[in-house]
């Protein structure tokens, strides 16, 4: 397939696109062009525009298009300018003279048809022809809604003038979809070729039966709207998928423009200058002048050519778009439905630009054209099918809020929240279920029997800016700084110099001066632990480790600096908690005085050295969410054990109490203890353990298997 970035889109379309940017202030051009499109292929249906393809025969040119864009971008303002400024000529010389010369030829050619067959006369059979097509009501251009029986009987008058077609337009289809219901499945079996099978109705003398037509009758649709009124996580959006699924996914072109956005920089003068630009104005009245011209009677029933080389060419877009289809699961048939048919979209789509340009053929660059549109509706559809489902709206609002909401203010605020409490819920379980996988934390508290919600959305932590504050005085002088994780060396191993985990206004060490941010969790251990023990403990985290001052070879103390997954912004409040919550997850004790954002640590050149392994997961340790409630009781479960026994326990499949001992007493032999102690302190640990193993059992696997290992490293 070509290179789609070196195809230009069709000039008349980007010229009206560009033009209906500027009037609208806006730069997303994507509702626009398929808007502009739209018109074309409508204007060259009314006048029965035909592809005469080689493998299909003939293909009525046609077009139906679901384009969305949000609120304030333009869509009303921008219909209008095509509507009464762009194909105003063709609207009235179609409607006035071109349109009442061809029905009045194709009526009386009827006429003669019917009296050959009826072997009556002819003004017989005119007469009653004319009352038939009289009968039928006026020509509609348009209309925004309609019944299935209503379609018929306007598709009958469209085929006895040989002119015309069907033009359903919606404006804001999420408010309108389900009461469209009736016409849009009659709207189903008209998009390929525009035939539809009679319905049987009783003849009376009251609603007497019209002589059935055989022929074609083009249809268009435009639905257009907001995104947020379809796609409203409710009986809306679910009618919606349902009418992709039997079959609009195939046959729309869709536009799907999320947001609006403004030429910033410009002063209010260049804004008039673009508003009132004259050139913009001549540029449009040639269009519509050109439209007009495209209303001669001469038009109507144009076949189109379409060469074998561009049959061709479209072939190959088939097949390409099919290869891509293929590897799609079978739970995404709608994606693949639209993908496997985007050239049928294309070939109409490239007959609307031949007939505007008035040419006898579908050019390689008509065709090319279409498919870049038609390619862009692909990557809409996708956002379309990928758009936030409710418990992710849920999540982002509660996150963006800068203030705790209560279920009542979600109610309020959020359409698609749950009136229901299983609702709401199953709805919020889900919201922080993917927020925990997408750097959403929310947070729940509770007064007076009323659960508050808050949240935050998280920062990845970058290892080159991690947040630091250091000075060479206790209190003041602490300079904000974001150094590179290479670089702890040199502010821990300077001698003199304080630092802390936080930024600080005015560089004063206070607790309210204090600013929301942190990405190192620091620890203090002061005796209790060797630094080989603590070292084995923590081997798959990433840390840097440096002695303390008061360091000495029996008595180890030191201190660690774990670098976490994200940046977390937390009060003074929640970050004692979530200290303490991370002081629990620790396989050893540490210093728990040290659980405040103004905490100074000293730095001090001595022992040193980094490990890498991977990043502590600060969503763990989030006060007042889901994870984090659960592991205070995981903790709260298990009081009777010291940290090391703890950490063990917590960090071992349930139940597999053999390999919890083993693994426990692997790292005492590990760090060099003898057969003794090691036997004792497991045969604790187990005495500890609600599901513990018989002391025989334990003797014959466990401490059998260790036994064996102390005496192998005894023996290097």
């Amino acid at each position: 397939m070509k290179d789609l970035k070196t195809v230009p889109y069709f000039a008349p379309v980007e010229t009206i696109s560009k033009i209906l940017c500027a009037k609208t202030q806006t730069s997303d051009p994507l509702f626009f062009r398929i808007s502009a499109s739209y018109y074309l292929a409508k204007i060259a249906s009314m006048m029965r525009c035909n592809i005469k393809t080689l493998d299909r025969g003939l293909i009525p040119v046609s077009m139906y298009a679901l384009n969305l864009a949000s609120s304030g971008h333009g869509k009303g303002h921008s219909t209008n300018i095509l509507e009464e400024q762009v194909i105003d000529q063709f609207q009235r010389r179609f409607l006035n003279h071109s349109y009442i010369q061809q029905a009045e030829k194709n009526v009386a050619a009827l006429a003669t048809v019917r009296a050959t067959v009826n072997k009556s006369s002819y003004q017989t059979e005119l007469d009653k022809a004319k009352v038939e097509f009289d009968r039928t009501g006026p020509l509609l251009f348009s209309f925004d809604s309609g019944t299935s029986p209503a379609v018929k009987q306007l598709r009958h008058k469209l085929l006895m003038s040989g002119a015309g077609s069907m033009n359903l337009e919606v404006d804001e289809i999420g408010s309108h979809l389900i009461g469209q219901q009736d016409i849009l499945d009659t709207y189903l079996e008209l998009y390929d070729i525009g035939k539809l099978k009679p319905k049987l109705i009783k003849n009376t003398k009251e609603s007497i039966r019209d002589e059935t037509i055989d022929g074609r009758t083009p249809t268009n649709m435009l639905l257009y709207g907001t995104p947020a009124k379809l796609l409203n996580n409710g009986k809306t959006e679910e009618e919606f998928y349902s009418m992709l699924e039997t079959g609009y996914a195939r046959r729309c072109v869709f536009g799907y423009s999320k947001g609006n956005v403004f030429n910033e920089g410009l002063s209010a003068q260049d804004i008039y200058d673009m508003l009132t630009d004259t050139g913009n104005d001549l540029l449009i009245q040639g269009i519509s002048k050109h439209m007009g011209t495209l209303a001669d009677t001469s038009f109507f029933d144009l076949e189109l050519d379409m060469s074998k080389d561009v049959t061709i060419e479209l072939i190959e877009y088939k097949r390409e778009c099919e290869a891509i289809a293929s590897k799609y699961p079978e739970h995404e048939e709608v994606r693949k439905t639209e993908l496997e048919h985007r050239y049928f979209k294309s070939l109409k789509l490239a007959g609307a630009y031949a007939f505007y340009d008035a040419s006898p053929d579908i050019t390689s660059d008509h065709l090319w054209s279409a498919i870049k549109l038609i390619e862009d509706s692909g990557h809409a559809f996708d956002q379309i099918l990928t758009r936030d489902k409710a418990y992710v709206k849920l999540a982002k609002y509660i996150a963006s809020v800068p203030y705790e909401v209560t279920h009542a203010d979600l109610t309020e605020e959020l359409p698609f929240y749950g009136v229901a409490d299983n609702q709401r819920k199953a709805m919020l379980e889900l919201a922080v279920a993917w927020g925990y996988k997408n750097n959403v934390v929310i947070k729940k508290t509770y007064a007076d029997n009323i659960e508050f919600l808050s949240g935050d959305s998280l920062k990845e932590t970058d290892m080159d800016k991690l947040i630091i504050s250091s000075s060479n005085d206790i209190a003041v002088g602490y300079g904000a700084a974001s150094i590179k994780w290479a670089d702890m060396v040199k502010l821990t191993q300077t001698n003199g110099y304080h630092f802390i985990n936080h930024h600080l206004i005015n560089d004063h060490r206070k607790e309210e001066h204090c600013q929301k941010g942190f990405n190192l969790a620091i620890i203090d251990v002061d005796g209790g632990i060797s630094i080989d023990t603590a070292k084995w403990l923590i081997k798959d985290h990433t840390y840097f480790l440096y002695t303390t001052k008061r360091h000495t070879a029996q008595n180890n103390r030191f201190r660690i600096i774990f670098p976490m997954t994200h940046t977390v912004n937390l009060t003074a409040e929640d970050y004692v908690l979530f200290m303490k919550n991370f002081f629990d997850s620790l396989p050893f004790e540490v210093d728990r005085a040290t659980a405040q954002r103004a905490r100074k640590w000293l730095a001090h050149d001595g022992h040193y050295e980094y490990h890498d392994g991977k990043l502590v997961n600060a969503l763990l340790f989030i006060p007042k969410t889901s994870k984090s409630e659960i592991r205070e009781k995981q903790v709260a479960s298990m009081v009777n054990l010291d940290a090391t026994e703890r950490w063990f326990a917590m960090n071992t499949k349930e139940g597999d109490r053999n390999n919890k001992l083993y693994r426990y007493a692997m790292m005492l032999v590990d760090t060099g203890h003898n057969i003794q102690y090691v036997e004792n302190a497991v045969l604790v640990f187990n005495s500890k353990l609600p599901d513990r193993l018989e002391n025989g059992e334990l003797h014959s696997t466990v401490l059998n298997s260790v036994s064996k290992a102390i005496i192998a490293r005894d023996a290097k």
